[in-house]
């Protein structure tokens, strides 16, 4: 009788402790449902991704939709309980990326109320913001209102979080408040590739500057493909999207639609740029580091043109090789304001590279590391060949300064006289 009363007793105190901790879990999922549910009602701003550029109306075309109906999965759904999951795990995903949190109040700040727009695009605006440390950076705004806005939200901080490499542009944090998502990056004073090519407001690009760059961001996609664990593949790699510090160093940036590619390597929507996109890709929507590749031939084809890829850059590299053997003959596709000053024999080596790029069949495109050591050598080759004229061009300053010295020490004749006998020219040979 009295082990039967223990028993009891003991069930009951399990019992009250199990339902104490149902009861305490319901409150708190309560909570923070209804405070998450106050903060999607309040107002928010109307906003859009874009790339991070200093240049104006963006160049970009997204193929999938990115305009949602009102049963759009950014805002909270019927289920309160799916989507308090859903919220609390993206909320922890993005807290893991160890990336510092600003305030909307900060940023508002910042920007002068959102007021410094320095890039208008398709898909919204950035703004030239200034912390309280003094440091100028970039504010970058995601759209609300946008299926993939939040996901890609997520994926540039959970990546840049990670990433660091001196050919990639650096995040120093994000705002994930009031219903608003801000990425915050380092900020690039010389704008993009796209607005040097095609703006008349900044400098035209020397050859010397475009091989720089050229390599610069082959460095930065090597890294996302073989530094990078798992790898990175970029997805949208496009002048607008390469932003250019106060040295000119190229620096690849909008992470938005990038993919770690041991996670997903196949698109649900065809999703980049017209003009870049890599012809197998489309047809099969599988990508992989070769995707990039002929991303980074086109780009290529447009820093030697200067030309819009959007604009029938790939028909004209086309007439182009018809008229070579794909290593020689490519002089017709420079940027005819460069003026014919670049060196014929690395026009033929990069062109002949991107050519190779731009392969239909992925197999028989080049890595990304292979773009950077022919890169590296054409550019080390330069070198070389300056540092060569600049010794003869010495050499022979030297030789006039002998002869000068020569002539100098010579005995002159007095008061208009003729040379001695022994002073004839014959005698002052070099």
């Amino acid at each position: 009788m009295k082990e039967g009363s223990t028993g009891l007793a003991i069930g009951i105190l399990i019992g009250v402790v199990i339902g104490a901790l149902l009861v305490i879990l319901a409150l708190f999922c309560f909570r923070y449902h209804r405070k998450r549910l106050q903060i999607g009602k309040s107002s928010s701003r109307t906003a859009a991704n874009v790339p991070i550029r200093t240049n104006g109306a963006d160049s970009c075309t997204i193929l999938s939709d990115s305009r949602v109906s009102p049963e759009s999965p950014v805002k909270f759904s019927r289920n309160g309980i799916s989507s308090w999951l859903d919220r609390f795990k993206r909320s922890s995903v993005i807290s893991a990326s160890g990336m510092p949190e600003y305030s909307v109040k900060d940023l508002q700040k910042a920007t002068g109320n959102f007021t410094s727009v320095i890039g208008q695009g398709a898909f919204g605006s950035v703004y030239k913001a200034t912390l309280p440390s003094g440091e100028t950076v970039a504010v970058k705004v995601l759209a609300t209102n946008s299926k993939q806005g939040e996901k890609e939200f997520q994926t540039e901080v959970m990546l840049l979080g990670r990433l660091h490499h001196r050919n990639l542009v650096n995040m120093v944090g994000y705002c994930a408040e009031r219903g608003e998502h801000m990425l915050v990056y380092v900020y690039m004073s010389k704008g993009s590739l796209a607005s040097h090519l095609y703006s008349d407001q900044n400098e035209l690009l020397s050859w010397y500057m475009r091989l720089r760059i050229a390599l610069d961001v082959a460095r930065g996609l090597e890294y996302l493909h073989d530094g990078a664990v798992p790898p990175v593949i970029h997805r949208d790699i496009k002048s607008a999207n390469i932003l250019l510090d106060q040295s000119m160093r190229a620096r690849v940036a909008d992470f938005g639609l990038s993919r770690e590619e041991m996670v997903d390597s196949r698109a649900a929507n065809i999703r980049g740029t017209f003009g870049y996109l890599d012809p197998e890709y489309v047809s099969s929507r599988a990508f992989n580091k070769k995707s990039d590749v002929y991303s980074f031939g086109v780009l290529l084809f447009e820093i030697i043109a200067g030309r819009n890829p959007q604009q029938g850059l790939m028909e004209y590299v086309e007439l182009a090789a018809m008229n070579s053997d794909g290593k020689v003959g490519w002089e017709e596709l420079v940027d005819s304001r460069l003026d014919r000053n670049f060196d014929v024999q690395e026009l033929n080596e990069v062109a002949a590279l991107a050519y190779k790029c731009v392969n239909h069949v992925q197999k028989k495109r080049p890595s990304m590391r292979d773009n950077v050591q022919v890169l590296s050598r054409i550019l080390k080759q330069r070198k070389n060949n300056s540092r060569n004229r600049n010794t003869v061009s010495t050499t022979t300053d030297e030789v006039a300064i002998d002869i000068d010295q020569l002539e100098a020490r010579s005995p002159r004749p007095e008061h208009g006289g003729q040379l001695p006998v022994d002073s004839t020219p014959e005698s002052c040979e070099v």
